[in-house]
């Protein structure tokens, strides 16, 4: 035995952190809107994936990018639309499942 532990009983405690996973992260592109439309429209979505996702309403992170009309085409519809077209779940309003 080593002198230090002598005698005693020595206990291990062992903490295991559990990694959060914040998910899912939802991103909006959308023309340019007021403040108060935007948080509106953030509290819905919040609400909507916390109740049919099933994650914590904490765990969801979400962003507003505004695009300005003019460039919707070129960045929006061309550069993001266009290569994910077979994820698209809805396009143009129409469902695609």
């Amino acid at each position: 035995m080593n002198a230090g532990t002598a005698g005693q009983d020595v206990i291990l405690f062992v903490l295991t952190l559990k990694k959060h996973s914040y998910m899912p992260y939802i991103r909006i592109k959308a023309y340019p809107k007021d403040q108060a439309t935007k948080e509106k429209v953030v509290e819905a979505v919040n609400r909507v994936f916390a109740e049919h996702w099933g994650c914590a309403p904490e765990a969801i992170s979400i962003s507003i990018e505004e695009i300005a009309p003019e460039e919707w085409q070129q960045q929006v519809e061309q550069g993001e639309i266009e290569p994910l077209k077979d994820k698209m779940m809805v396009l143009h309003g129409q469902k695609r499942y």
